[in-house]
């Protein structure tokens, strides 16, 4: 599983001019899962991303995560994280896990979040999306399992 994370001031997604989901301040996840991933994996990640300390105290320094901010989720699915690009020109995404394995799972990564305690908001699985992003510092992260 890999998950990119992005602390933002806001962000949404859009499918076919319909915002679908919506946060103000929090985390945008970029979710991409692999043939070999578990639930094993789902949780792990789930778990890091929740109790990630990215977020400034009052000195400055990256010492609160997503919930102890009150912050929200938005994740969105995102196979193309798998493209393998070392070989020719375009991408090769057979590292992705196919739809009816992704779909359980990224579905069951965004439970676990609910169930920690978060607002989770999410893109349409398996969708052409606008994705629109405040980054704030920027940070950006990777999560693997």
């Amino acid at each position: 599983m890999r998950v990119v994370v992005q602390r933002s001031k806001e962000a949404s997604v859009t499918v076919a001019g319909e915002v679908v989901g919506q946060i103000p301040h929090g985390l945008m996840l970029l979710v991409g899962i692999t043939h070999e991933d578990s639930e094993k994996d789902i949780e792990f990640v789930a778990d890091k991303i929740a109790n990630l300390r990215i977020f400034e105290d009052e000195e400055g320094k990256m010492n609160h995560s997503v919930l102890e901010t009150g912050g929200q989720i938005l994740s969105v699915s995102q196979f193309t994280l798998y493209g393998d690009c070392r070989k020719g020109r375009r991408p090769n995404f057979m590292a992705a896990a196919r739809p009816e394995q992704a779909q359980p799972l990224y579905e069951l990564f965004n439970k676990k979040l609910r169930e920690k305690g978060l607002h989770v908001e999410t893109g349409r699985f398996g969708a052409m999306m606008d994705v629109a992003l405040i980054n704030d510092g920027p940070v950006t992260l990777i999560v693997e399992s």
